[in-house]
């Protein structure tokens, strides 16, 4: 029968080894996976700890294995569905892993507090850092510390070796090539922010399929990921009516632009075709159902923690590289009527 830690404190590490009646040396070892410990001991201590509900401090273990089997994201725009959704994907792969993440959530604008995030996670013994960081603004003042640690990106830049990405051109050429593909030759852009590199990229796609099929294109438009700002370019473009089809950089502005047609008294899509990006959990129930580009999350957070993994211990294979997005076609894309 185990006996009770003291009333008002968790119990501790010496509480489980009066319980298990054996040394608190021996708890360690068996918190620490040591070769040493007979199965009958460790099942009768790792009984004990769940009888007493005993949560090891991890902060203790750090500091006795130099091991905090923790990760850290520092992580800039982490409102927005893609860099949330990378997040959840991270957390739950790293879960998986054994690991524990910590995120530092930085303004992307002030190298000061880029700084701070990184001194955050490392006073926190991280193992492995993951870099969500959209704009290149951040990459460019990441550049000036010094990362000590195993380090993966999930944009792509020049250092490949240490990026996990979904191609967001091909994602967007793929968008393109469907309206194209429809019939249409009449295609707009709405791009996302300019200095973010996801709606570059985007747009590179946009336009080299537009290219590539000979499909004469106007100057893309620079939006800001929101609704509000697709149901304003709606707006605008139903004075001009030049178009039959537009590929939206994410769904929440291809939403915007379908409220702005419908209340127009244009019909989608047999008016005009919409397509956006990401495949939010939302899309499939937008009215009409919206045709858009799904990135494989769950994928990009598991090839994220092997990639650290693999950095630290050396056993994991190797998956840097580029996922490919898949193209979704719900009811927003239909031949054009002229």
């Amino acid at each position: 029968m185990t006996s009770e830690p003291t009333k008002g404190r968790p119990p501790s590490i010496r509480d489980v080894a009066k319980a298990a009646d054996v040394s608190h040396q021996t708890v360690s070892r068996v918190l620490n996976n040591h070769p040493s410990i007979r199965d009958s001991t460790k099942q009768r201590v790792l009984e004990v700890m769940e009888q007493l509900q005993y949560r090891p401090n991890r902060a203790a273990r750090a500091l006795v294995t130099s091991r905090s089997q923790t990760f850290g994201i520092l992580s800039a725009s982490s409102t927005q569905y893609g860099p949330a959704s990378s997040i959840a994907a991270i957390e739950a792969a790293a879960r998986e892993a054994g690991y524990w993440v910590s995120t530092a959530n930085i303004d992307a604008a002030s190298p000061a507090s880029i700084a701070d995030g990184l001194a955050h996670l490392t006073a926190q013994a991280v193992e492995g850092l993951v870099v969500i960081a959209p704009q290149m603004r951040v990459f460019t003042a990441l550049a000036e510390h010094q990362i000590t640690v195993p380090y993966v990106t999930l944009q792509s830049i020049s250092d490949s070796e240490h990026a996990i990405t979904v191609d967001q051109i091909a994602g967007a050429r793929l968008a393109t090539r469907h309206l194209i593909e429809l019939g249409h030759r009449n295609i707009y852009h709405l791009a996302g922010p300019q200095d973010w590199i996801e709606a570059e990229a985007r747009m590179r796609g946009f336009l080299d399929e537009m290219s590539a099929q000979d499909v004469p294109t106007t100057a893309p438009i620079l939006g800001d990921w929101t609704a509000d700002f697709g149901y304003y370019v709606g707006r605008e473009l139903m004075q001009v009516r030049d178009f039959t089809a537009i590929f939206a950089s994410n769904d929440a502005m291809a939403l915007g632009l379908i409220h702005a047609f419908r209340s127009g008294g244009l019909d989608v899509p047999n008016d005009v075709s919409v397509v956006g990006f990401d495949d939010v959990p939302e899309a499939a129930h937008y009215w009409p159902p919206l045709t858009t580009v799904r990135q494989d999350f769950a994928e990009l957070g598991r090839r994220c923690v092997a990639l650290l993994l693999g950095n630290i211990d050396s056993t994991t294979p190797d998956y840097t590289g580029s996922i490919m997005p898949e193209l979704v076609v719900r009811s927003s894309t239909g031949r054009p009527s002229f």
